[in-house]
């Protein structure tokens, strides 16, 4: 199976299929209202401003699995991104990305695209001794670590890239843009 072969629910309960973005470029990303990284809605809407009409959708998965930084229904989630970050790319339904409960997109996700570690600096570092506390073997398994982890997918249905948390928000700018 590939990425087209995968469907998620929106806030609606409906599938949205990602048959439906076939010849697109798609950021699928996890995110949290609650998180130190979540005024990375911010950059993430400027992305879908400027990358849109030339093909670029982005595949938003709130999530609760991370220190219970997502607390809120879905229409709660939404009103927060909408009025706080102008968002407006669609969100789908908050669901679980690791565990016997995941999403099948990803487990497919992470097959193509493990954890390669959160680079350098403060927060890669804080990432890394708070994961270790969690996890000690966190390095070796393909487990999203935290919230705000992209996975970026070519035209073809191609994942061409995970970004960390951590990951610079111009790198991840950039890496779209090659793909448009």
């Amino acid at each position: 199976m590939g990425f087209y072969d995968y469907c998620v629910k929106n806030t609606k309960d409906e599938d949205v299929a990602m048959k439906d973005f076939e010849g697109k470029v798609v950021m699928v990303v996890n995110t949290a209202t609650g998180c130190g990284f979540t005024p990375q809605y911010k950059d993430i809407e400027e992305m879908y401003e400027k990358y849109h009409d030339q093909g670029f959708e982005i595949v938003d998965i709130p999530c609760n699995q991370f220190a219970g930084q997502t607390p809120g229904t879905d229409e709660e989630i939404h009103e927060f991104c909408t009025l706080k970050y102008n968002t407006q790319f669609p969100q789908m339904k908050k669901s679980e990305i690791n565990g016997e409960n995941e999403l099948p997109l990803y487990t497919y996700l992470k097959s193509q695209k493990g954890f390669e570690g959160f680079g350098k600096g403060p927060a890669a570092l804080a990432m890394g001794v708070m994961l270790k506390k969690i996890d000690k073997d966190y390095k070796n398994n393909p487990a999203i670590k935290w919230n705000f982890t992209k996975f970026i997918i070519d035209r073809s249905g191609n994942v061409v890239a995970r970004f960390e948390p951590t990951a610079s928000m111009e790198d991840v700018s950039k890496c779209v843009a090659s793909l448009i």
